[in-house]
């Protein structure tokens, strides 16, 4: 049986590399704005479960017989959840908000099969952004953007986004995107990867 990622994030598809996971990558075509819509003001947690279920059934239905892991990953700062910058100057205002405040990273997935959700799981960090200044903002942003540009809470820790924090609370593999551990124990337990 064939395991597809259904998402273009590089970071997860190096996840899934490193830890020796066999898969395809077929992005899925959702509407995250509108799932998020009809939320409401659902708890972040469960928003994003709700779109990594979303993703893996989009897949799962042009795909039968397959295994499909959709995950995504939601920050709330204060309470208000944060989507992907829409532009550089929407990254900028996003990191002027965020500096000097503990950030929650909420990231779900879900295995899908013949139009089921077989499993779902999250996890949440917490990442505690030091005092930015306008000065930094700017130059981070030289660095990298566009880059950033779909990246939720407008970092990619494996490279200068690490600079945007005092202190990280939480799974590594959870701030990359994606319950890792939770996904390979899931693998396991269906028989797609040995147990």
């Amino acid at each position: 049986m064939t395991l597809i990622l259904a998402s273009k994030s590089a970071s997860r598809r190096a996840m899934l590399d490193a830890a020796g996971v066999v898969y395809e990558a077929i992005p899925a075509d959702v509407d995250e704005r509108a799932i998020e819509a009809e939320l409401g003001n659902s708890d972040p947690a469960h928003v994003a479960l709700a779109l990594a279920k979303a993703k893996a059934i989009a897949v799962v239905n042009t795909n039968p017989g397959h295994l499909v892991l959709g995950s995504d990953s939601l920050v709330s700062v204060g309470g208000k959840r944060f989507d992907k910058p829409a532009s550089r100057v929407d990254a900028a205002r996003h990191l002027r908000e965020f500096s000097g405040r503990p950030m929650e990273l909420h990231s779900g997935a879900a295995l899908a099969r013949d139009g089921t959700v077989l499993w779902s799981g999250g996890d949440l960090a917490r990442l505690h952004v030091r005092d930015l200044t306008d000065a930094f903002i700017e130059s981070y942003l030289d660095a990298e953007w566009p880059e950033i540009a779909g990246c939720v809470g407008c970092f990619r820790i494996e490279a200068r986004g690490v600079q945007l924090f005092d202190a990280i609370e939480g799974d590594q593999f959870t701030v990359l995107g994606m319950p890792l551990i939770k996904v390979l124990g899931a693998l396991r337990d269906l028989g797609v990867m040995q147990a």
